[in-house]
């Protein structure tokens, strides 16, 4: 069910206010009241009768009564041309807010590329798509959907026998325009929906990367996001022209304001709430303020300790440490500084996006100060605060004081951690292995260096903790993810498999009517803890059984196939300190 047949089941009747001509007004609904700032040269809203018979037949075909309060306030400056710039929530409407323009701009007769929708995940790409289809559905636009964690075949078929609109994520658009599979010169629409979630996955070099696509004619873009901190202005500022801010929001929390979080955790489990809230929100820079030295010094180890590019501020370090540590964070070599108030007192750091308050201030006004770190010149910012059950009550004393709204922050669980951090693991693996060559031959052409950035671009992002539960298995089935991503349409692939003399790691086999129909690799994974580091470094070749092993695993292949071209590998894997790869047949 789209989520505007959701909104007219839940509201038949909604009732929204009449447009004014101030920049921030109100809609209520049966359900809730919404909040909305509009550019100053505002446009009146719209309803579904006001809209061109082909946008009105389309709503009717997907059963929508109504317009939503997002569509009725953004359709009038989408429709007339204007880089927008739409703040609102999950489910607000917003998929139908980009599509339904679409159709009025587009040339259903034209057989190109003409409209490019970037999105953060494959969920979302699938559901974008199905709601496209409903709405063009015989309208003679047509809409294919491109992600990665799935094989290129069906994607370029789509692509081939050609598209009105592409909906994708950043990573695998880019993939395909690498692969000369996608082309944009003709399009005219950019949308970025949900560009918060792209730029905290990390896919910002992936849409700069793509811009080098687009052609130079004008284009109308479309930016389209529940927060607007400065890392998503500044991707607005560089993909749109002269964009207007349209914000619809139930909490109040709009593109210049700071929003007040409080997340309630035991005091001895504030270094873990505080890394899985980092590894989720993954803010381009931010304060961690601390009330003692001590607690700087140990929260400055714990990032670093877990891989963040961290370093702290206090009155131990001298004045030209100081100016040192202040210097690298402005330049952006370092994203977290650890301080206390006396060290952070009037230093003024561009796009600070977060400020966390390991623990309450001592006194009220330090607060502010402290809050006043983020959500300068106008940008957004978020103010997030560690607090136990008798700090909590004094944070609600302070916000009451300084009639601040606060708002609780439910600490992230590890599987919503595990997701966020797997989906920028996943993209930036996904860029490391664009770069080593442009075509899946190349990249074949020797193991060890697919093999190498495997190890220190995916199994390198995992804290030392994790490779104590980390087994065999682990490494075979998440490398073979990796394949799977770039060589689908080269290869089958095959973990454990069966043979005659045991259970093959991966098997790598060329498929019929490709330049590799001949070619069948066969990998072996041999992995230790970290304590055996030492001992996997100190090896000069591979063991003598472990090669034996996967040579009769080839052997096995090759008397079943024997027009193959046989190749055979023993990877050696410890924790996350070791990786060696030895190629041990080549027939």
């Amino acid at each position: 069910m789209t989520e505007q047949m959701q909104e007219a089941k839940a509201t038949p009747a909604a009732q929204k206010a009449k447009a004014k001509s101030h920049p921030s007004n109100t809609i209520q609904t049966s359900s809730e009241i919404i909040s909305v700032d509009e550019p100053e040269n505002a446009l009146p809203e719209v309803s579904l009768a006001d809209l061109p018979q082909l946008l009105q037949t389309a709503c009717a075909k997907a059963g929508w009564n109504s317009l939503m309060p997002v569509q009725s306030r953004a359709l009038p400056y989408l429709l007339e041309g204007r880089d927008l710039m739409v703040q609102s929530r999950t489910g607000s409407g917003k998929t139908g807010t980009y599509l339904l323009p679409l159709m009025a701009r587009l040339n259903p007769a034209m057989p190109a590329v003409q409209a490019l929708i970037l999105v953060p995940t494959r969920e979302l790409a699938v559901q974008v798509e199905q709601e496209a289809k409903t709405l063009f559905k015989g309208s003679g636009f047509t809409v294919a959907a491109v992600y990665g964690g799935v094989g290129y075949g069906k994607q370029m078929d789509a692509l081939r026998q050609g598209v009105s609109v592409v909906v994708g994520t950043p990573g695998r658009v880019l993939d395909h325009l690498l692969r000369r599979t996608l082309n944009l010169d003709h399009i005219s629409a950019l949308i970025f929906d949900e560009a918060d979630r792209m730029l905290s996955i990390g896919f910002y070099p992936d849409m700069k990367e793509i811009q080098r696509y687009l052609p130079e004619t004008s284009i109308h873009a479309m930016l389209f996001s529940a927060t607007y901190p400065p890392h998503v202005l500044k991707l607005a500022g560089e993909f749109l022209t002269d964009p207007q801010m349209l914000s619809l929001s139930t909490t109040q929390i709009h593109v210049a304001e700071v929003q007040h979080l409080y997340c309630e955790c035991k005091s001895m489990e504030k270094d873990r709430t505080l890394i899985k809230i980092l590894e989720v929100e993954n803010p381009a820079s931010a304060i961690i303020f601390c009330n003692t030295k001590a607690t700087v010094h140990f929260g400055g180890a714990v990032l670093q300790g877990f891989g963040f590019n961290a370093d702290e501020l206090s009155a131990d370090l001298s004045q030209s440490r100081r100016e040192d540590v202040l210097s690298r964070l402005r330049k952006g070599t370092i994203r977290f500084l650890v301080a206390t108030d006396v060290a952070a007192r009037g230093i003024d750091i561009p796009e600070l996006s977060h400020v966390f308050l390991y623990e309450p201030p001592d006194d009220r006004e330090s607060y502010i100060h402290r809050a006043g770190r983020t959500g300068r010149a106008g940008a957004a910012g978020v103010v997030i605060s560690l607090v136990d059950i008798m700090e909590k009550m004094e944070l609600q004393r302070i916000a009451k004081y300084f009639k601040v709204p606060l708002t609780q922050h439910m600490a992230p669980t590890d599987e919503e951690v595990a997701h966020a951090v797997g989906m920028r693991v996943t993209a930036l693996l996904e860029a490391r292995f664009r770069q080593l060559n442009g075509l899946e031959r190349e990249r074949m052409k020797r193991f060890e260096p697919l093999v190498q950035n495997y190890f220190e671009q995916y199994l390198g992002q995992f804290p030392a903790q994790v490779f104590d539960k980390i087994n065999e298995n682990f490494i075979r089935c998440s490398f073979y993810e990796v394949l799977s991503r770039y060589l689908s349409n080269c290869y089958t692939f095959a973990v454990e498999q069966n043979l005659p003399s045991g259970r093959a790691d991966l098997v790598l086999t060329g498929i019929s009517g490709t330049a590799f129909h001949n070619d069948c690799r066969v990998v072996e994974f041999k992995y230790f803890k970290a304590k055996d580091a030492t001992m996997v470094e100190a090896l000069k070749v591979v063991r003598p059984e472990d090669a034996d092993q996967v040579r009769r695993y080839a052997a096995d292949i090759n008397r079943q196939f024997p027009a193959y071209r046989m190749r055979a590998y023993v990877v050696y894997i410890a924790a996350g300190k070791v990786c060696k790869t030895w190629e041990v047949i080549n027939l």
